[in-house]
């Protein structure tokens, strides 16, 4: 009877576990000195106190950065990927006139993946995925401009960007200025919000 029992929570616990599977890495049984142990790696928690908002201005700013952190993330980490993909591919291209070749062709292919998309952000949410992509890559947008495309359009964007009141050479600073830009990061990447 005793042992029907542990069978029957096993498999409510598993089938609990298994339903919310976004939380869970894995999970295994594991028999040891005759006795069986049901193990489940879960994802890491983050504990935060509760927001306290002196204004409504507050509130507003903090569920903002959320809404643009929920639309940039999964673009800055796309970007990423396909970063790490242009470096791997250009390095492995023997002169410049090559590489720029190739260059030029793969920058197409990255205006057609994401110019839709890109055209329906708002301002703040560009901001935003400057931000994420300093976050990610750890250079500003100046010097991936300035990588990719050279330091004359790297200027002529860091002069369209200052007449829009932004920067192209902003640091992501998680320790300070950005430090709820960074905690919303954390939750929505735990899938806590």
């Amino acid at each position: 009877m005793k042992r029907l029992l542990h069978i029957v929570l096993v498999l409510a616990v598993s089938t609990q576990l298994f339903a919310a599977n976004k939380y869970l890495d894995s999970c295994m049984l594991r028999v040891q000195d005759g006795d069986t142990m049901y193990l489940a790696y879960l994802h890491e928690l983050w504990v935060y106190p509760p927001m306290k908002f002196k204004n409504k201005k507050q509130e507003k700013f903090y569920w903002k950065t959320v809404r643009d952190v929920k639309k940039c993330l999964p673009y800055a980490k796309k970007i990423t990927a396909d970063m790490a993909y242009a470096d791997e591919e250009l390095a492995k291209l023997p002169d410049q006139k090559s590489r720029r070749k190739w260059w030029r062709q793969f920058e197409r292919q990255l205006f057609k993946k994401y110019e839709k998309d890109f055209r329906g952000m708002y301002a703040s949410q560009g901001r935003m995925l400057m931000l994420l992509m300093d976050r990610e890559t750890d250079r500003t947008s100046y010097d991936l401009i300035k990588q990719y495309k050279g330091k004359t359009a790297a200027n002529f964007w860091q002069f369209i960007a200052k007449l829009f009141k932004n920067d192209l050479k902003e640091e992501y600073d998680a320790s300070d200025k950005d430090r709820i830009t960074e905690r919303v990061i954390n939750l929505v990447e735990a899938g806590q919000l």
